[in-house]
């Protein structure tokens, strides 16, 4: 039995639709998944969260995905970069696993961002399950959703769209095939995008092409054969030629608010108490009273602060002891326990209201207490979004100072290290058992 056939064509500059038919059928679009899978891995490394040369260790459920694939082992190592170009040019579904998990610990975390990413950009009909676009029951998109998907990545991420122009492409050492790379070939102006194919799918493209000033974007869904769906295309592309003005305002799409980590309200599970209003927009800082050094580092700079500090020193003398019990609000707990003898003395800077969190970082040993502090504090300030919520200790031992951040989970740490070590800086997890 033959796929669902489903077409779209827009005028790109102006977003105006062209022509239509079963333009909202919600259907399967196969390798089409991967436009999205990509258009979040340019957003993470625009926003910091991994970089091109973060080196991906491929896990056993990429490498077990099934072809088009590039064919790595399990525990293999590979730059980011190459499994981009992999996903984008030979469609290849063991890289778009290995993306999302790169970017958000598992393809489930990252099928939800997929989700979350699609309702920002307007796709209200498209319901995301994997990377890859293998099919899944309630792995579903439409015509429409599609076609904006592909005018967003090339008004959004233009420095990396040529990406789908390439007919080869250069994957870490090996040479890899475009799978559209008989339609950019053929057809006069195409520069994109992507294909999709899977038997309950039928045969997918998203095309876009440009002649002169004008450029045309067209989606079928569920061709008979990849000749029949370029043909299609063809035509499509030909109509929107025809139909659209030479002279059109372009109007450019706008972007969507960022859904990556930190930008998303806490999680309903939490103390009502603690949870923000829910936003489209990245949440606003506490009201709260930030603490006296990260007020005086964001008006003044770090350096000025640290300088300051260090103009008015104070003479050595023991720590000031509290002796008036205090009682403790409510539903809080202190980030670390109390030093363990000859530990050295520990500093804990703030306190947390996130009671089971038992994992943290570290980002280096320091000769002094005053490094590791000026250390955490700009992390703090670079990290924000991750590290927010996690308190800064300094931990004294014969070895120098440990600079940690703790009272965080598994999964927040592992997230914070990862975007720490893309963008050059050292960084550790440890945990409950450490």
């Amino acid at each position: 039995m033959a796929a669902p056939y489903a077409a779209m064509v827009i005028d790109a500059r102006s977003g105006e639709v062209l022509h239509s038919r079963n333009a909202d059928t919600r259907l399967h679009p196969a390798s089409l998944t991967k436009m999205m899978t990509l258009y979040i891995a340019f957003e993470a490394i625009e926003h910091g969260e991994i970089s091109l040369d973060t080196v991906v260790t491929i896990s056993k459920k990429a490498a077990a995905e099934p072809p088009s694939k590039l064919g790595m082992q399990p525990g293999q190592k590979i730059k980011l970069r190459y499994l981009i170009r992999a996903a984008a040019v030979k469609s290849a579904n063991d890289a778009a696993t290995a993306i999302g998990e790169a970017i958000e610990g598992s393809e489930a975390a990252f099928a939800r961002r997929m989700n979350r990413t699609a309702k920002s950009l307007g796709m209200s009909r498209s319901t995301f399950k994997n990377a890859n676009g293998l099919t899944e029951d309630g792995h579903l998109s439409t015509a429409r959703d599609m076609t904006t998907l592909g005018r967003h990545l090339f008004y959004d991420y233009p420095d990396y769209y040529n990406l789908f122009s390439r007919v080869t492409a250069d994957v870490g050492g090996k040479t890899v095939a475009s799978s559209n790379r008989r339609f950019l070939t053929s057809y006069k102006g195409a520069d994109g995008i992507k294909t999709g194919y899977t038997r309950a799918a039928g045969f997918n493209l998203v095309a876009s092409a440009e002649h002169g000033s004008e450029r045309i974007i067209a989606t079928v869904f569920g061709g008979r054969s990849s000749a029949a769906r370029n043909a299609t295309v063809a035509e499509l592309l030909d109509m929107g030629f025809s139909r659209a003005p030479t002279k059109v305002a372009t109007r450019v799409p706008q972007r969507p608010a960022y859904v990556g980590p930190g930008s998303t309200p806490a999680a309903p599970t939490q103390l009502a108490s603690a949870t923000l209003n829910t936003s489209p927009h990245p949440r606003p800082r506490p009201v709260a009273e930030p603490p006296a050094e990260l007020l005086l580092a964001m008006q003044d700079g770090i350096e000025s602060a640290l300088q300051t500090a260090i103009a008015e020193p104070v003479a050595p003398q023991p720590p000031a002891i509290d002796t008036q019990p205090r009682p403790r609000p409510e539903g809080l707990t202190l980030a670390s326990l109390e030093p363990e003898p000859d530990s050295g003395q520990e500093i804990v800077t703030r306190v947390s209201t996130s009671g089971g969190r038992l994992w943290g970082i570290n980002v280096g040993r320091y000769g002094s207490r005053y490094q590791a502090e000026r250390v955490l504090l700009q992390t703090a300030l670079v990290e924000i979004g991750t590290l927010d919520d996690a308190l800064r200790k300094v931990s004294q031992s014969s070895k120098g100072y440990e600079a940690n951040f703790v009272g965080m989970t598994q999964e927040d740490a592992d997230l914070a290290c990862r975007r720490l070590t893309a963008r050059g800086s050292e960084c550790s997890t440890f945990g409950p058992s450490s």
